[in-house]
Formats: structure tokens, sequence, C-alpha cells
């Protein structure tokens, strides 16, 4: 079973990580979603967030947008990141299995996010 999750606002990817209402775990198996949970983004500090979800034994993480920090502490903890998706995050998560959801590398550079994401 591999878990992605999707930074979510409602039932949408949201446009940046770390400022989320909360994170959609999906559950996977064999190419295709089998369940998924939700869980209230527990707060936005600095490091905190890629830990959290690595003992959520996420694989891989999905948002609008993303701080390069965050990005980098992903990757060394081995959780695959896509960032530049949008729209309903269970059509996000059946693109990524289907492979036909790849990242655009957006990372937000400014840490207030206004305007830098999802370039």
């Amino acid at each position: 079973m591999k878990i992605i999750a999707v930074a979510s606002d409602g039932e949408s990817v949201s446009p940046h990580f770390g400022h989320c209402e909360g994170f959609t775990l999906f559950q996977t198996e064999n190419g295709q979603i089998t369940g998924k949970t939700y869980i209230p983004n527990p707060g936005h500090k600095p490091g905190f967030l890629p830990v959290f979800l690595a003992e959520k034994n996420v694989s891989v993480i999905i948002s609008g947008g993303m701080g390069g920090g965050a990005v980098d502490l992903f990757n060394e903890k081995n959780i695959a990141v896509v960032t530049g998706a949008a729209g309903a995050a269970a059509d996000a998560v059946t693109a990524y299995l289907a492979g036909k959801l790849v990242s655009s590398g957006s990372v937000c550079h400014d840490h207030s996010y206004e305007g830098e994401c999802g370039k």
C-alpha cells in the first residue's frame, strides 16, 4: 500500500502546502485509490509538516506550491514532491497514479507566498 497526501482546502488541492486547511491521505494499491482519510493541518511551523507526514507513512505529497525548505525536507525523508497541481484532490491522485501528473517544480520563494505559488 502507498499513501499519497494532498495538501487540501476542502476537496481541492491547496495552492500552498503549508497554509492548507488539511491533508487528504489517499491509500492506494495496484494503481487504484482504496481509501482516504482527512487530517486537519496541525499548524505551519518550519520543518514540522514533512516530519508529521512522514510519521503517517506518506510516500508522495501533492500540492499547488511549496517552499524550497519543505521540498528539501521531504526529499530527505524519501517522500516524492509533486507541485503545480490544481483541481479536485482525488482527480490529482488518479492522474498521478496514471502517470499523468508531473511536478511543475513550483517552489514558493516568499514565505508570505502571495503571488508566488503556482508559477
